[in-house]
This record gives structure tokens, sequence and C-alpha cells, in this order.
């Protein structure tokens, strides 16, 4: 295959950043193993510096401009771990950085990236609006730009992920890799094959931002319309024309994953593994827990990242146990009389429930007068846990639902 990056890019980046960047941990996971039914290891790039593998890529390009592009400082668009990363980077090296971030980047991204000493620009509504804004200024300042993934020594700086899977696990049979615009599984798919080509290599896209699953099948570039997602940092409505030859010569299949799978595994990771990931740190081990893939033997999960918002990660949570049904609202109907909502609650109490929430409506029109409506939030042990509160609420006389 011609094109502009081989393995010795890939190898000079791992050398180049062999000092600079952590060698991010190899976990294997028993829980997640024995849920999916192959031997699952997570890649933990979310515990990189800066929160994600971005770094490795921004540094790789930014190590290789000369003196006098250093001097111009440099550009990013970025929805949030590439700007840390180019931030972080240009530091290192003392390069003033600029970046352009979509208006609705999470805070904690945008925070961090500022303390690192980068100008931040807010722009758009998606990384692409705020990609368009970065190269206007770019011609306007004479800055360097610094793609996000549509760059070959970009690339070189992700596959780097690649070599070191290969380093620690000779013996790993597949490898999972989260894809928004493809540098990362564009990096990891050219060392690995090119070095073990009997690895499999199998991409990840959010389902409401799947242009490089179209892309793949159409074997010509697509794009989509709009990239709606909870997993912004694979946001792109289209891929790198650089990229994606990569993906398509070396990549074995791809498939999608919603949002709602994602999410619960968040979830899972938070929990289960104690470890903070966002969704597109996440998804890749989503496909796995989904069976999306054919995992057999020892398979890689590429968890990309861990910069998420604590606001979001509440609304995940809160999602999850409902879901679960570990938090429900029941609602039921009792004589409004001083004391009876004590017997009520004592009920609940009994049957190991935890009160979150009462509410007390005796006026409502539907409501029969000397009546009070009463709904309860509660956190239960499961969704058998609920049921068996809903039993006994019923056995005291109480026309207890859920709602």
């Amino acid at each position: 295959m011609k094109q502009g990056i081989g393995l010795a890019d890939v190898k000079k980046a791992h050398h180049a950043m062999y000092d600079v960047i952590h060698h991010t941990p190899l976990d294997k996971s028993v829980t997640f193993s024995n849920m999916a039914g192959c031997d699952v290891y997570l890649k933990l790039e979310n515990l990189q510096k800066t929160g994600s593998f971005k770094l490795r890529g921004a540094y790789n390009k930014i190590h290789s401009l000369t003196p006098e592009e250093r001097a111009k400082g440099v550009i990013a668009a970025s929805a949030g771990n590439h700007a840390q990363g180019v931030a972080y980077a240009a530091r290192m090296m003392e390069a003033r950085a600029t970046i352009v971030m979509p208006e609705v980047a999470p805070l904690a991204k945008i925070i961090a990236t500022r303390g690192y000493g980068a100008e931040v620009l807010l722009s758009g509504t998606v990384y692409d609006d705020a990609f368009h804004r970065a190269q206007e200024l770019e011609q306007e300042n004479g800055q360097t730009f610094i793609h996000a993934f549509n760059d070959y020594q970009v690339i070189a700086g992700q596959g780097t992920v690649g070599i070191e899977i290969l380093e620690e696990l000779e013996d790993v049979s597949a490898i999972v890799v989260p894809i928004g615009g493809g540098g990362l599984i564009a990096g990891i798919a050219l060392a690995v094959k090119e070095l073990a080509p009997h690895v499999k290599i199998y991409g990840v896209q959010a389902q409401g931002a799947p242009a490089m699953y179209m892309s793949k099948y159409a074997h010509t570039l697509k794009s989509t319309p709009d990239a709606v997602t909870i997993a912004d940092g694979i946001a792109v409505k289209a891929p790198g024309d650089l990229t994606f030859p990569i993906v398509d010569h070396y990549v074995d299949d791809i498939v999608v994953v919603d949002d709602e799978a994602t999410a619960g595994t968040i979830l899972m990771l938070l929990e289960r593994a104690k470890l903070m990931v966002e969704g597109s740190g996440a998804i890749a081990l989503a496909a796995i827990l989904n069976h999306k893939i054919p995992a057999k033997g020892k398979v890689v999960s590429v968890v990309s990242g861990g910069n998420i918002d604590v606001n979001f990660i509440s609304r995940i949570i809160e999602r999850g146990l409902v879901k679960a049904g570990r938090r429900i609202k029941i609602s039921t109907q009792i004589t409004d009389r001083p004391g009876l909502l004590q017997q009520l609650l004592t009920v609940i109490a009994n049957s190991q429930a935890n009160v979150i929430s009462v509410f007390h409506d005796r006026v409502e029109q539907n409501v029969p007068i000397g009546q009070a409506v009463i709904e309860i939030s509660l956190e239960t042990r499961d969704a058998l846990h609920t049921e068996q509160i809903l039993q006994n609420l019923r056995q005291h006389g109480y026309s207890a639902r859920t709602i």
C-alpha cells in the first residue's frame, strides 16, 4: 500500500516520546472477561498525561516542527482531548498554542486546556465547525495547524499505542479501537498489522456519528450531516482523507454502538473497575460486552480517554440506577391523617429500601377529599428488591405502583 507513512515513522515516534509520555497499563479485567467470554484487557489511555491518548500524536507533530515553525506558534481544533494534548505538548516545547473548541465542549476540558497555557476560543456546535474556524485563524496568523487526526505525524504518534500493546501482550488476538476521525485506529492498525498481521483490528463508532463505518463499507469517503452522540470525543461528521485509506486497508471490521450501551459501560467501568472513562473511551468495551465483534482469545479494548464532565457522570449514574431498577419512584394513596404517612414509611424501611424524597399531595383535583397521594423516590438493590417492596406494601393494604 502506497502512503505517506510507514512502520518506521511509528517506531521513530515511539523513540521520540519514550521518556515523555506514560507507558499506560494494560490491565486484564476478570469481571469483563467473564461477561464477554474472552480474556479482556484494558489499555488505559485514560491514565495518560492530559487524560487521553491525544498527547502522543500532538507531541510527535510539534516535535517534528522546525524551531522557526514553533516560534510562530501552533493552532488546533478539538472537542477537548486533542486540545489538551496540543496545549501540553506546546508548553513542553515552548510554543504558543491556540485551541478552537466547539461551544458545547465539556467545561472540564475547556478549563484543563486553559490550565496547560493555551488560548481557548469557542466556535460552532461540533468539531467540524471549530475546525473550519481554526483553519481561518491559521491563514490569518501564520501558525502551524495541528490536526486532530488527519496528519501523518499525528497518526504515527497514535500508533505508538499499538507498539506498546504488542510489547506487553505478544499473543494478543484482537485490538478494539474507538473511531472518530480515524487517527488512533489508523496508527494502531498500521503498526500492529505490519508487526503482527494475524492480530485482528476492530473499530467502533457511535451510532450517531458513523462516517468511518459508512466509508469502510463503501470503500470511499462518506460523511454524515450531523454527529450526535454522548461520546463527544468521536463526534466527527467526516473521516480524514489520510486516515481513511489506512483504515480501509488494515482494519478488519468496524461496528457501531448506540449511546445506551456506551452509557451503561461508563457506569460499569466506574462501579466495577473504579475507572473514570468518557464516552469515547468506553465505546470499544461496550462493543465487546454487547458481542458486536467476534471476540476470542486475548482481546484488548483501548480505553482512549477519561476526561468526562462531572455533571454528565451524575446523569449517567442516575440513568443507570433507574435502568437497573436500583432507583425507583412509587405512588400510592393514604388517608390524610396524622401518623399514617409514618406507617407507610415504616413498611418501606422494613423492606430495607432507602428513601430519597417524599411528595405529599392532598389538594390536587383528582385526589378525593380526606385522602393524599404519596410519591416516594427510593434506592433499592435491584429489580427483584423493587418487586418485593411493592408486594410488602400491597400486603399492608397499599395500592402501590411504580411511576
